[in-house]
């Protein structure tokens, strides 16, 4: 059952609305995403790339800098090792196109995801080692791999790493004692010890700050490599970042660039997947190009897609795309089958019943756990663990809620397993066979959810009655753009709303268009995306077998429901029209 929860925080709206020329309702968005204080609200709503924190602030970046200008002018090889997700990939793309730039002599290599698991290991260190690499730099990974590199240390080895991932640490005496890899120079704004005022960036945007850097170091300007900021857009919506402070600025440039990139590969993955540049948004990036850029590394192998972000010639972008797109297709099927599965585990099996689900699929493709594990959480809203048969032990990602701080606990849990990381919201882990049920025993037994926990909570902005949705609030609206987590869509809300009309659309016919009036006699056009036949089931529980059977022939005026609810404009036929779209119902 969902909570619906009215936000109720207080400013000077009307003093907001004046000093930055935006509306009351509009100052009550802002204020309800906690941005507070005039410059913060100015950085919010119009913040710029001139805005952005100078990277030589963070922790070591000075020591990478030196570094790797010595080794530009002693001509070394370098090598890059990346990660195989979107953040990883693109990551990699900057270092590499940022030190082509500056005549470094450099390569990369990203691991593969079955053979190698994630992140720098033995195998990577001694390959670099063999093609004559004398440096290693790391995007995305190498804060938790303190003996792998100690081990390509002990190879005489420089090793820079690059990383934005929550640092390891081991509590003693009640107290955390974090641990750094003994790496030459470790850039991570999440250290203890670093200032960077920002400590929410992603894997590529850490790799920017670098090249910024870097570039100024040498002489040139680092705005030779501002086209790379589509790069880190793309990583920093597709690896799910908070939308908040540098992350807005660099997203809301990054699409910007994307409208007109001179990217081929770029180009040709937004034709063949029919996204309108003119029209791109977070949306398109974290649904549409992202799981393409993802399924390289899920299913084949990353290199495809830095291969698309490098392609040299159209033809070769073309079918570089078309690749990833027809290997995306094969995924989503994957994935069906193996939610089916889980789903089938959580209602049939004793795991089904615990706070945090710990859910074994063998067979399962180790590459979807943690996107079937994100739908099993949206689905039941709890945290979810989704494990699969990997050799001769067992991987598995997870995917958590809010109250629920999932590297944390996997911490309390750490001696049943070989290795874990990860954030707050996400986490990767491998054990053995023999622990995957002591693994479910003890990560409920350590949790300390309680119920009001597992109920998702729809945060509600304010309620708006229809007459408010104009074109020119839809407009206004884009100030608050790029959407994405940290930074939600507005929700709003009406209660006591008729349905006037309605029919199904969609290939599958399995969506609803209404016609729809508040309270105060205006109507309104507004679409529901989600499940039609749950929607029906819901008028039958409240109104009766007959209502639901007529719904589409007139019955529905008889509903009364509350909604929530997000305002656009539907273009068809060259004829603009207001309409919302509704996100949650109560049918009353």
């Amino acid at each position: 059952m969902e909570r619906w929860v009215l936000l109720r925080k207080g400013a000077d709206f009307k003093s907001i609305s004046r000093k930055f020329h935006i509306s009351p309702y509009l100052a009550v968005l802002v204020r309800n995403r906690g941005i507070i204080g005039d410059q913060a609200i100015q950085d919010y709503l119009y913040g710029t790339i001139a805005d952005l924190y100078d990277g030589m602030l963070m922790k070591d970046m000075d020591k990478a800098v030196e570094i790797l200008l010595e080794k530009i002018r002693e001509g070394a090889r370098i090598r890059i090792i990346g990660d195989y997700d979107i953040d990883g990939v693109n990551a990699t793309y900057i270092l590499m196109e940022g030190l082509r730039g500056l005549g470094a002599v450099v390569d990369i290599d990203i691991p593969d995801r079955m053979t190698d698991g994630y992140g720098i290991n033995q195998n990577l260190i001694e390959r670099a080692k063999e093609a004559g690499a004398d440096t290693i730099i790391t995007c995305d990974n190498g804060i938790a791999a303190a003996e792998e590199i100690a081990y390509g240390k002990s190879l005489g080895m420089t090793i820079v790493v690059t990383d934005h991932h929550e640092i390891p640490y081991r509590e003693e005496n009640g107290e955390r004692k974090y641990v750094l890899p003994p790496a030459d120079a470790v850039v991570d704004p999440k250290r203890a010890d670093c200032l960077y005022p920002f400590k929410g960036l992603c894997g590529a945007a850490v790799a920017y700050k670098l090249m910024e850097a870097l570039y100024e170091a040498s002489g040139k300007d680092s705005a030779d490599i501002d086209y790379l900021m589509e790069e880190v857009a793309i990583a920093t919506v597709g690896d799910v970042m908070d939308l908040t402070g540098e992350n807005r600025v660099f997203v809301r440039q990054g699409l910007e660039m994307l409208q007109s990139t001179s990217n081929l590969g770029l180009k040709a993955l937004m034709e063949c997947t029919k996204i309108d540049p003119a029209r791109i948004s977070s949306y398109h990036i974290g649904f549409v190009m992202g799981p393409c850029m993802n399924a390289s590394g899920r299913l084949d192998t990353a290199k495809r897609a830095l291969e698309l972000l490098d392609a040299g010639t159209k033809a070769e972008a073309d079918i570089l795309a078309g690749d990833l797109k027809a290997l995306n297709d094969s995924r989503k099927d994957m994935t069906e089958d193996a939610v089916k599965q889980a789903m089938e585990l959580v209602e049939q099996t004793a795991a089904g019943r615990d706070k945090v689900l710990v859910l074994y699929l063998p067979k399962c493709h180790e590459s979807l756990a943690g996107i079937v594990a994100g739908r099993i959480r949206e689905y039941y809203y709890k945290p979810v663990f989704v494990l699969t048969d990997s050799g001769e032990e067992v991987k598995g990602s997870g995917r958590s809620i809010e109250a629920y701080h999932m590297y944390e606990e996997l911490n309390k849990c750490s001696a049943l397993l070989t290795r874990f990381g990860g954030h707050k919201l996400a986490a990767g882990l491998s054990l053995p066979r023999k622990n995957v049920e002591r693994f479910r025993q003890g990560i409920n037994a350590v949790c300390t959810l309680k119920e009001e926990d597992m109920q998702e909570k729809v945060s509600i902005d304010m309620e708006l009655p229809f007459a408010q949705v104009t074109e020119e609030f839809i407009k206004e609206l884009e100030l608050l753009e790029p959407f994405g987590k940290g930074n939600p869509k507005p929700v709003f809300a009406q209660r006591q709303v008729e349905v006037l009309a309605a029919r199904l659309i969609g290939k599958k016919r399995n969506m609803l268009r209404m016609q729809v009036r508040d309270s105060y006699g205006t109507s309104m056009e507004a679409v529901y995306f989600g499940d039609a036949s749950a929607y029906l089931d819901e008028v039958e529980r409240h109104y009766g077998a007959e209502v639901k059977k007529n719904f589409f022939a007139g019955a529905c005026q008889r509903i009364r429901m509350s909604v929530t609810y997000y305002p656009g404009i539907n273009e068809y036929m060259g004829e603009k029209r207001v309409q919302i779209t509704l996100t949650h119902y109560q049918i009353t």
